[in-house]
C-alpha cells in the first residue's frame, strides 16, 4: 500500500469460533471489527467477509465460487493466500480452514478466468478475469521473499488491533511483537535480511 498498490482482503469467515470465552454471536462482530481496524493500520480499506462458518470451512464448489466471484469483482494481478498443505513453516500443523481455503483458492483463480465455470457469475455482471500471479504465505518451500524490515512496527500494530482475540489466547502464546518478529525474523535469516515475508509464487501466464 505504501507503494501505491491497491490491496483488498476477502475472508471466508468472521472468526466467530475463535474465542472460547465468547459465544459466536458476539465473537463474529467483534472479530470483524478488529479485522477492519487491523487492515486500516496497513492501508487496506476494502475488507469483505464470506458467510462460511469458522472452524468448519469445507472445500467445495460454494467456496470456489465465492472466491472466484471476489476475484472477478476486484480483478487483481496477484492473489495471496495461505499454504494448503498439512504442514507449514517450521513443520507446524496447518489448521483445517486454512487448508480448505488455500486449496479452493488454487482452483478459484482458474475458475475466475473461465466463463463456462460458474456461468451464474456472468449473470451478476462479472466477466472472466485471469490472475497473473498466485502466492502462498507460510509455505515450507518458498520461492520469493519481500524485505519487510522497515515494516515491523506497523505489522505489530496491526496484529495488536485484534485485542479481544489476543487477550483470550493462552498466557504461553507469543504476544504480537514476539510472534511477528519471530515469523518474519526466521524468514529474514533464510534470505540474509533482518525480516522477510517468504512466499511460494506461481506465475500463471
Amino acid at each position: 500500500t505504501d507503494a501505491g498498490k491497491t490491496v483488498t482482503y476477502w475472508l471466508a469467515t468472521r472468526g466467530e469460533a475463535g474465542i472460547d470465552s465468547m459465544p459466536p454471536s458476539e465473537a463474529g462482530p467483534t472479530r470483524e471489527a478488529e479485522q477492519r481496524a487491523a487492515s486500516a493500520v496497513v492501508g487496506v480499506d476494502v475488507v469483505e467477509f464470506g458467510d462460511h462458518h469458522d472452524g468448519v470451512v469445507e472445500y467445495g464448489l460454494d467456496l470456489r465460487r465465492d472466491i472466484a466471484r471476489e476475484i472477478r469483482r476486484r480483478r487483481p494481478d496477484l492473489v495471496v493466500t495461505g499454504d494448503y498443505h498439512d504442514r507449514f513453516v517450521a513443520g507446524m500443523l496447518n489448521q483445517a480452514d486454512h487448508r480448505a481455503v488455500g486449496l479452493a483458492c488454487v482452483d478459484a483463480v482458474a475458475d475466475a478466468g473461465n466463463r463456462w465455470i460458474f456461468p451464474e457469475l456472468l449473470d451478476e455482471g462479472l466477466d472472466p478475469w485471469n490472475v497473473r500471479y498466485l502466492a502462498f504465505g507460510g509455505s515450507p518451500n518458498p520461492t520469493h521473499f519481500v524485505d519487510v524490515s522497515t515494516q515491523i512496527d506497523r505489522a505489530v500494530a496491526s496484529l495488536e488491533e485484534h485485542a479481544a482475540y489476543n487477550s483470550a489466547l493462552p498466557d504461553a502464546f507469543p504476544k504480537p511483537r514476539e510472534l511477528i518478529t519471530w515469523i518474519l525474523g526466521e524468514g529474514g535469516k533464510a534470505v540474509g535480511v533482518d525480516h522477510a515475508l517468504l512466499l511460494d509464487l506461481v506465475t500463471r501466464r
